[in-house]
This record gives structure tokens, sequence and C-alpha cells, in this order.
């Protein structure tokens, strides 16, 4: 269910043809995100924390989509919509596990504004190992 794989496809199916770069990860350094030469590993850990909460039950699943989603966030893989790209893997990670999809908010992240402060603001709070906002925000 989970796999690097998965993730390169979901890209690839997102974007398609609209960027050459879909579905590989970035070589460059961001302000955001590890080192890309980081970005194979640390997806790797993500995927085996992930298939791990989900076989112990670490967590309810919700928690275990919000932290899935922060960790892709914080890894940032792509040149670009690394934010669509986690939001669309979660809510599929959702949906593997017979949850209903994650409303973030209820409007577009993708412009600034209100909603996509509260998204940025849950996402520090997460960064900081409080989870709690980002819990309240994908199903608010």
């Amino acid at each position: 269910m989970l796999d690097e794989r998965f993730l390169t496809a979901l890209h690839k199916r997102m974007f398609g043809r609209v960027w050459r770069w879909a579905g590989k990860h970035r070589l460059t350094e961001r302000n955001v995100g590890v080192a890309a030469y980081r970005i194979a590993s640390e997806l790797r850990q993500l995927l085996d924390d992930s298939r791990y909460w989900i076989a112990q039950g670490t967590y309810p699943p919700d928690e275990i989509c919000a932290r899935f989603h922060h960790r892709l966030v914080a890894i940032h893989p792509f040149p670009n919509g690394n934010g669509r790209h986690a939001r669309l893997a979660t809510d599929l990670l959702l949906a593997a596990l017979g949850q209903p999809r994650f409303s973030w908010g209820r409007t577009s992240l993708v412009t600034p504004g209100e909603t996509r402060h509260a998204y940025v603001a849950a996402l520090r709070a997460a960064d900081g190992r409080d989870i709690r906002p980002l819990l309240e925000f994908v199903r608010s």
C-alpha cells in the first residue's frame, strides 16, 4: 500500500504532462524540506513508520494520516506542488484505511488567506511536536 512507487505514481497522475519534472525528486536545496540527498531515505523512513503505525495501531487513523501528511510536507520532495501532493496522498491513505477524506479547512489552500495561514500555523505546531492543531485543522 505505501511505498515510494505509490508516491511517484501519485505525483505523475496528479500533474501528468504539466511539468517535465513531475514525479522526480528535487535536486536542489530549498529554504524548506530536507537536504536533497536525504529525500529518498526520509521518504523510506516515513513509509516504514506509517506502515508500523497502521500495523500496531499506534495512533487512531486520523492521527496516523495527520502525522503522515506533516512529515511528507516537511520532506518537501518535489520542486513544486508539495502541499497538494501531500494532501492528495493523505486522502488516499485515509481511503485505504476506510476513513473519510479530510476537509482541509473547506477552502483552497493554494491562495493566501486565513485558511492557508491556519494550515501553515498547524504545520508549524506539528514541527514543534504539537500535532493537535493539525488534527483540528484537517477536519475543520
